[in-house]
């Protein structure tokens, strides 16, 4: 229980610290030149063929990437779970992600939209930015601060809890594989599907997981935590995904401000306005969102640990 717990504690306390490896470094990196070598290979004609392609792919790849740290703690190394911090930190990204809404806000609050709408796009959404007005640009900003708790922290640690090291390189795997395939193109439908399905499931528990706890980080925020709830409980269904809903509706009912990306959804928790102060208030439920994740994954960790046949990490 004392080693998986404090594996976890250390790789927090790590990003903190000293945030993101340098890009080669990364093993996300190394995950996105190894589908994008693949990718090569891939089918160009028959949706059957490429499903089974993407689906081999993904699977191949979770495996490769989360079969060496079950090997590795199964040897019995001494000190492992001390090796094992940084291998889990890789996973996720704390830092990084609250680092990202703070340069926008930056940018913002000196009165350069441009350089706002820029970051936004680099650091943060997909979307084209370029001619997006403030509030849309802030409502981008928060959405995304509320979506990637989930992928950027509460999905590995979930599984960290439940299947130690390679749990969470497996996620960290199927993750980034979605973000890369799994996209309603010509190219891409039948290829990523597998990919973007499995997303779904393995985000499954986590988003809800970390909508609950965004409603208590609201509380704990200052923010109105029954706003978040309402929002939470009658909105979660108006996005694509069935997941991200979930804490991007708690984050808008939070702050009492409509989220909303043109044409795709509109998720209504008030009409307050949408400015530099919305993101620095978002933060700070972001920022107390994280810590009860961590809170609760540490217990999840330590109590599977001591239930389990054998060693987590």
């Amino acid at each position: 229980m004392a080693e998986a717990v404090l594996t976890l504690l250390g790789a927090i306390l790590l990003d903190l610290a000293l945030g993101e490896p340098r890009g080669s470094f990364h093993p996300v990196t190394w995950m996105g030149r190894w589908l994008d070598e693949w990718w090569r290979l891939r089918p160009r004609r028959g949706p059957v063929r490429q499903f089974l392609f993407g689906t081999t792919t993904v699977l191949l790849g979770a495996m490769l990437f989360a079969l060496p740290w079950w090997f590795l703690a199964r040897a019995s190394l001494p000190l492992f779970w001390l090796w094992s911090i940084p291998l889990l930190k890789v996973t996720f990204a704390v830092r990084a992600l609250l680092r990202a809404g703070e340069e926008v806000l930056e940018a913002l609050e000196r009165g350069d939209l441009p350089e706002a709408r820029r970051r936004v796009r680099w650091h943060l959404v997909g979307r084209e930015t370029a001619d997006l007005p403030e509030p849309l640009v802030v409502s981008a900003t928060v959405e995304s601060l509320a979506e990637n708790i989930t992928d950027g922290l509460t999905g590995p640690l979930f599984y960290f809890a439940l299947l130690g090291l390679p749990g969470a390189w497996a996620y960290r795997f199927c993750n980034t594989a979605d973000s890369m395939w799994g996209h309603h193109t010509p190219e891409k439908e039948y290829i990523g599907k597998f990919a973007a399905r499995a997303d779904d499931v393995l985000n499954w528990i986590p988003a809800r997981l970390t909508a609950l706890l965004l409603v208590a980080g609201a509380a704990l925020g200052g923010e109105d935590p029954r706003a978040a709830w309402r929002a939470m409980r009658s909105q979660h269904r108006r996005t694509a995904s069935p997941n991200a809903g979930w804490t991007m509706a708690a984050m808008a009912g939070a702050l009492g401000v409509t989220l909303e990306k043109v044409g795709y959804y509109r998720l209504e928790g008030g009409d307050g306005p949408r400015d530099a102060r919305t993101i620095r208030r978002a933060l700070r439920v972001v920022r107390w969102t994280m810590g009860l994740v961590v809170g609760v994954s540490a217990v999840s960790a330590g109590s599977l640990v001591l239930f389990s046949a054998g060693p987590v990490i």
